[in-house]
């Protein structure tokens, strides 16, 4: 990966270069920063804070104001261009039409390209900008990123939303792709923009080339969300890496691993309702459903890890195997009954959890999907498995009925394996006709090799920068260094390069990932830990509970549990369209393990009033919506405090994530089958005190560890 002081160096305008953010400089101090707070003091670090604010301001401010005077001149000349048009247009109609035309279609043109280098001055700039802060919050410990760019975005005469938002450039965009197309048309006027809803009015391949370089600065410049609504694995790209992953992208293997994980999810969770009477019906206890769920997830420890080593070389091959295992797990789930064997049972359960590639689907779109793309992608895989979480429990409300044929038994208890036997079959099939393999030539590192190919093949790839994003600004990127300069910095680099290639180098085994998690991170993790185990104990024992307290049956409790599995997405909706922009990342964190708390608290049956259904479903609902909002916001802050070096490989912090959500929900589905043996009447306390304590602990170390989190 080229180190960005190289990068800079290449691509900047000459003429502009007083007005390009100090790099080299502001790295400089950012080093002795860090060696000051060494042995710093609170108001040492007040001061540094300060210092380094008012110079990233100072930087910020060289920067906008060149942008503005640059758009002004870039304005003017579209507003003298106009006049000229108009002057032409009725004194010289009809004379060298011709002629006239080509001539104002060059000059517009040339402002689009002058357009199209300052929105590449802007993209380089804010890209400068956001390094520098993540290297002073790494250097430093102080995660100074959120805290700078909220003060200063949010203030009425911030000068940071220009980068933000590039409203006069667009308006110049607009202006250009109009005349072109009247030129185009022969001086004749054309549709309205308005009227054409996002698209422009011709397509011309400066426009193009510009509305490329804004998607650019939208994806690299929009700081609000740049730490927000990401995956856990997801790190920052360069052209190269965007150009490769579109070489990459093939929608249909991407759908099929967004309906991979929706069939898992609604394998997780069909068998939920009957599980305590599959249990029953096979001679066992009805708390074994703890078990019988539990047992895939026992198995998904295991099936993360290889899956996810697996695809490093390939993507295909895992989903091949995950369907045949999960085909053969709900064959033997089914055909348990007619054996009368509670050891087929959980056979076929441990073999659907062995077929689990929920960290392969999710690294899929880390890897293979464009950065344009993948935030629609990351959603689209959230709402897959929030809509496989709802329709699991549904659709087991709809098979109450009973049938044999040739021997076979088909009825509440089996018809669920039977189904998702049937629907991975036919997943298979179409994975086997429609899934495209990636290259995966990026993913097999090998350090001393890839080490040396990239030294060879950094200038190779800058020089071809330019005219991938337009011929015409070939001259303005093909800059001269001065040699004494170009020395010095190459020399910086060079160092900064091999600590980089260093830093970046991913994690090999569990153990090394686990010496790379720093405290925030681990409060993290156990956070999530808590919040499965809540939501785990609260879905698998529901069966049971409903049926002790309130006599429901295998319907009234798959709506219940649909109820809940709908909820997911209008949270997740409310919380990233509104609370988010209104809360910090962290109070939204407290808030929603206080009210889990609160949720566990309603559930516990005080034995002072009879336990009623009112209690219950409000107890599991603020239980449950609670930590659905706790999930979207503790993965937002899991991505920030996560190690670079845990954001590629096999061990990465997606792997680390999902590891203690699976680790939670066995020990929850263990905690229930052990607790059943008490007795059923003693079951929901003994499952919810555990589940109290882990909340209340979740909580203190949040408090513990809230200063580094934002």
């Amino acid at each position: 990966m080229v180190g960005f002081g190289k990068k800079l160096q290449k691509a900047r305008v000459p003429t502009w270069e007083v007005y390009y953010i100090s790099y080299k400089m502001m790295k400089e101090k950012v080093n002795v920063f860090g060696q000051e707070l060494k042995s710093g003091s609170k108001v040492e670090r007040k001061r540094i804070l300060k210092e380094f604010s008012d110079m990233l301001d100072r930087q910020v401010e060289k920067m906008v104001l060149f942008l503005l005077i640059k758009q002004g001149q870039l304005a003017l000349q579209l507003s003298k261009l106009a006049d000229e048009r108009e002057a032409e247009d009725t004194e010289l109609e009809g004379a060298n039409e011709a002629a006239r035309i080509s001539r104002l279609r060059d000059a517009y043109h040339a402002v689009g390209e002058d357009l199209l280098a300052l929105l590449q001055f802007v993209d380089l700039n804010a890209t400068g900008l956001r390094k520098i802060l993540k290297k002073f919050d790494k250097r430093v410990g102080y995660r100074l990123s959120d805290e700078y760019v909220a003060t200063r975005s949010n203030h009425p005469f911030s000068q940071l939303q220009h980068i933000f938002r590039h409203v006069g450039i667009g308006s110049m965009v607009a202006t250009i792709s109009r005349n072109l197309a009247e030129l185009e048309n022969k001086g004749q006027p054309v549709t309205s923009i308005y009227e054409q809803r996002s698209k422009l009015g011709i397509q011309d391949p400066i426009i193009e080339s510009i509305k490329r370089a804004e998607d650019r600065l939208t994806n690299s410049a929009s700081f609000l969300r740049f730490l927000g609504q990401q995956f856990i694995n997801e790190e920052e790209e360069l052209p190269e890496e965007e150009k490769r992953e579109e070489e990459n992208y093939h929608f249909v293997s991407l759908v099929l691993n967004l309906v991979n994980t929706y069939l898992y999810m609604v394998n997780t969770y069909i068998i939920v309702p009957t599980a305590d009477k599959y249990a029953m019906s096979l001679g066992a206890a009805p708390t074994l459903c703890g078990l019988i769920i539990g047992s895939m997830a026992v198995a998904q420890l295991v099936s993360s890890v290889y899956l996810s080593a697996w695809s490093n070389k390939s993507y295909y091959g895992p989903l091949i195997f995950s369907s045949l295992i999960l085909w053969i797990g709900n064959l033997l789930y089914a055909v348990a009954y007619n054996f009368n064997s509670v050891t087929i049972l959980l056979i076929g359960r441990l073999l659907c959890g062995l077929g689990s590639a929920r960290a392969v689907n999710r690294r899929y779109i880390s890897d293979c999907v464009p950065q344009k793309s993948r935030l629609q992608a990351s959603a689209a895989f959230v709402s897959a498995s929030a809509l496989g979480m709802a329709s699991g429990p549904a659709l087991a409300g709809l098979l109450e009925f009973k049938y044999t044929a040739f021997g076979v038994t088909f009825n509440a208890n089996t018809l669920p394996g039977w189904i998702m036997a049937v629907a991975w079959f036919l997943y298979l099939i179409w994975v086997v006709i429609g899934f495209k393999e990636p290259s995966h030539e990026h993913l097999i590192v090998d350090e001393a090799s890839s080490s040396a190919s990239q030294d060879n093949q950094l200038g190779k790839k800058e020089s071809q920068k330019g005219t991938d994003r337009h011929d015409a600004l070939e001259p303005l990127l093909s800059v001269s260094l001065k040699p004494s300069n170009f020395n010095a910095e190459r020399a910086d680099l060079k160092s900064d390069s091999s600590n980089d290639k260093q830093s970046k180098k991913p994690a090999t085994s569990f153990l090394e990932a686990s010496r790379l998690l720093a405290r925030p991170l681990k409060v993290q993790l156990y956070v999530y830990f808590m919040l499965k185990f809540a939501m785990e104990i609260l879905l698998s024992e529901s069966s049971v509970v409903t049926q002790y307290y309130f006599g429901w049956g295998t319907r009234s409790v798959a709506f219940f549990l649909a109820l809940l599995g709908l909820t997911v997405l209008p949270v997740n909706w409310v919380v990233g369209s509104y609370a988010s922009n209104i809360f910090e990342d962290r109070q939204l964190l407290v808030g929603s393990e206080i009210l889990t708390c609160v949720g566990v608290i309603i559930s516990f049956d005080f034995g002072i009033l009879p336990y009623s259904v009112t209690q219950y479903v409000t107890g599991a609902f603020i239980l449950f919506v609670s930590a659905e909002v706790l999930e979207g916001v503790n993965l937002s802050l899991l991505s920030k405090v996560m190690s670079s070096r845990l954001s590629r490989g096999t061990y990465n912090g997606g792997l680390l994530s999902t590891e203690a959500g699976t680790l939670a929900r066995v020990v929850a589905d263990c905690a229930i089958t052990l607790t059943g043996y008490l007795g059923q009447d003693v079951l929901l306390n003994a499952t919810m005190f555990p589940t109290l304590i882990i909340c209340i602990f979740a909580v203190v170390s949040t408090m513990w560890t809230y200063n580094s989190l934002f």
